[in-house]
């Protein structure tokens, strides 16, 4: 009994160090040689609007508001020395994720150079990942209908603060 208890608590908990994210590809870049990698500037910006209209059978009165919050960062000064597929993640939180993936080693008899494939990259900008670790496993989906999805881990090589712009903006 006490077997069963100590392997179900560690299970849960080590679920639950593991984060699930929809994020925002927002720049990649990929080379099988070293390259620097700078994370570009990004923004994010919110709007909302309203109209409200009163009219009658001649005359029609309308009037409207809106606001907009735009938050941005430059171009990180800190630049990586990698290889490989770089992505950079934004969170729901408007942090960034730096994450890397250098070519995978797979078995094909032809001498170590040819021992290997690229990581696979997706095609979108939306995606969902899950971060355990140091490691981001991305997710995307691959057919028509959704069901058929794809998926490559990546190493995280940071997490970027959220961007800060004006007083009291978070």
């Amino acid at each position: 009994m006490k077997i069963i208890f100590s392997t179900l608590t560690l299970m849960f908990s080590v679920s639950a160090f593991a984060q699930n994210y929809q994020v925002k590809i927002v720049d990649q870049k990929d080379s099988e040689t070293e390259y620097n990698y700078i994370v570009p500037g990004y923004s994010t910006s919110q709007s909302t609007a309203s109209a409200t209209c009163y009219g009658t059978d001649s005359t029609v009165n309308c009037s409207g508001s809106g606001t907009t919050d735009t938050y941005s960062l430059p171009a990180h000064s800190v630049s990586y020395r990698v290889r490989g597929a770089t992505f950079s993640l934004q969170l729901p939180d408007g942090r960034i994720a730096v994450v890397n993936c250098e070519s995978k080693f797979k078995e094909r008899f032809v001498g170590p150079a040819g021992n290997h494939r690229s990581c696979k990259r997706p095609l979108v900008d939306d995606i969902n990942v899950d971060f355990h670790g140091d490691k981001a496993k991305l997710e995307w989906v691959v057919s028509l209908d959704g069901k058929k999805k794809d998926t490559e881990t990546y190493k995280i090589l940071a997490v970027l603060p959220k961007t800060k712009s004006g007083a009291g903006r978070p």
